[in-house]
């Protein structure tokens, strides 16, 4: 079986590292990407099926200030990103930021602290896969 692909953009290291572990238990194939530059790259070159995104970005003082919904349009942009379902992953106000993704195209929305059986669940229904077995 071909695993599923799922490329994680956040900036922080442990998230990153959590979410790899956790999803590759669950039979997934994981790439990362530590910015909208990254993330860019990782959808042309990687070819992701899904995208898990957090909102928050430290500001960058050398370039774009990405956040969340700039990376979100960004790869909107891409011929390669087009269809990928994207999922929105933040600890931030959910009444703020839940509507804010739906609107720049997220799939759907999961709010931090991640719970990461509820996660995989969510990723197969999206990619409609089968439910996972124990």
């Amino acid at each position: 079986m071909n695993k599923k692909k799922i490329l994680v953009v956040d900036d922080d290291a442990v998230v990153i590292k959590s979410l790899s572990i956790k999803l590759m238990a669950n039979g997934f194939a994981v790439v990362s990407a530590r910015d909208g530059a990254d993330a860019v790259n990782a959808v042309r070159t990687q070819k992701p099926d899904l995208i898990l995104l957090d909102i928050t970005f430290p500001t960058d003082v050398s370039s774009v200030a990405w956040d969340g919904f700039l990376i979100m349009e960004w790869l909107k942009r891409l011929d390669e990103a087009a269809t990928i379902p994207i999922i929105v992953i933040t600890g931030g106000d959910r009444e703020k930021y839940e509507p804010r993704a739906k609107a720049a195209g997220a799939t759907a929305f999961f709010h931090k602290p991640i719970k990461h059986d509820e996660l995989c669940e969510l990723i197969r229904r999206t990619l409609n896969l089968e439910p996972a077995t124990a």
